[in-house]
């Protein structure tokens, strides 16, 4: 488990060095995947634009597993909160994608987001942010 941890960190800290490095400032959010008054990773705002909550997930398999609980609370935030939900997803190999949490498939129990919902429904930074 504190390896997961450490990775979920170290992608964290990468994306919000990617909001930096296009003039965005983020924040990561303490206990963030841990703590049930944590319902997103960062939290991130531009002048002049509307800010977004961020849950950042990342996977070397074909898809990632979101419990819906996870989401709904996430969503629920962003809106008391006046902020836009996005999920960044990076897969290996094929970088960042950032789409909003309505294009997760239902698959019962989880949400699902595959590669191909990613490909297809997701934009890239500057797509998502900038466009």
């Amino acid at each position: 488990m504190p390896h997961n941890k450490s990775k979920g960190s170290k992608t964290e800290r990468e994306l919000v060095k990617i909001f930096t490095e296009h003039g965005w400032r983020a924040v990561r959010v303490a206990g963030s995947g841990i703590l049930e008054e944590s319902p997103c990773d960062l939290i991130t705002g531009k002048l002049g634009r509307k800010g977004f909550t961020v849950e950042v997930k990342s996977s070397k398999k074909n898809s990632i597993y979101i419990s819906k609980s996870q989401i709904n609370d996430f969503v629920l935030f962003s809106n008391i909160m006046g902020l836009k939900p996005v999920i960044a997803a990076r897969f290996n190999h094929k970088g960042w994608f950032f789409l909003e949490p309505k294009f997760l498939k239902d698959s019962g129990k989880l949400l699902v987001l595959s590669i191909e919902t990613a490909e297809n429904q997701g934009k890239r930074f500057s797509q998502f942010f900038e466009g």
